[in-house]
């Protein structure tokens, strides 16, 4: 099992806020971390560990 996100994937700001999430990739599995602010400003992110790349 891969470990929840602690910083947003895009902005590596940390997780805390209520409206921020982690979810896993949706092609290897590797927890995917999205700020509020990333969220809400649909800004790109791309995984760390398979390059899939998703708003």
């Amino acid at each position: 099992m891969v470990s929840r996100a602690k910083v947003c994937t895009s902005s590596g700001v940390p997780l805390v806020d209520n409206k921020s999430t982690a979810f896993p990739c949706p092609d290897c599995g590797t927890s995917i971390g999205r700020s509020a602010q990333c969220r809400s400003q649909a800004v790109a992110y791309i995984c760390p560990n398979c390059g899939f790349q998703g708003p």
